[in-house]
This record gives C-alpha cells, structure tokens and sequence, in this order.
C-alpha cells in the first residue's frame, strides 16, 4: 500500500452515495439500507460506511464509505448481491449522485 507525502494512504478509495428520498419514502429508504449495510460490512476491502440524515428538510440523505482500494469497491459493486440488493432503491429515491475519490489532504480540529 503506497502514501502520499501527507502519510495518508494513496489507495484507499473513499465514496460518497447521495440521494433524494421521495417523499413519504424514509422507513422503505431505511429499511432498505439495514440490508445493504449487513451486505457490506462482510465484504473484503470495506472499512466503513456512515449514513447521514438530512437536518434541513431537503430529504437528501448521504452514504459515505471507505474501502481498502478501488479494486475492492467495484467488485463489490459489479456483484450480483449488490446488485439485487440496490434494485428496489428506484422506488424510495428520485435523484442521486455518486462521487469516488482518495483523500489527498486531512486536516483535524483540536477537538479530534
């Protein structure tokens, strides 16, 4: 595993799922995710995954992973079970984005 000159690891790849949840539709986006999480936590390379509730009103709910390198993200998400597993997502979810990318830069806060 290579770092960066920061001494962060160059490989690791992190994502970021947001979506818009229709409305009415967050107990079927929820407990759509239970099973999703289950899924993913016993998949090799996956470190972890965070989901974020939105405080605003704006039904724009995020997923946020890491995962060992990006080699383990796709075949994870090329996977059958993924794919069976996010299927039904279509009908809890009216817009989303999918971002990958490795951490160049971190920068902690006295209270870290």
């Amino acid at each position: 595993m290579g770092t960066n000159h920061n001494g962060l690891s160059a490989e690791k790849l992190n994502v970021v799922f947001a979506v818009r949840v229709v409305e009415g539709g967050e107990q079927g986006f929820l407990d759509l995710y239970e099973h999703l999480r289950k899924s993913v936590s016993n998949t090799p390379g996956h470190i972890v995954e965070r989901l974020g509730e939105p405080v605003d009103g704006s039904r724009q709910w995020v997923i946020t992973s890491e995962w060992r390198s990006a080699e383990d993200f796709f075949a994870w998400q090329q996977s059958e079970e993924h794919q069976e597993l996010v299927a039904p997502l279509r009908q809890w979810v009216d817009q989303r984005q999918s971002m990958r990318f490795r951490i160049v830069k971190e920068t902690k806060g006295v209270s870290a």
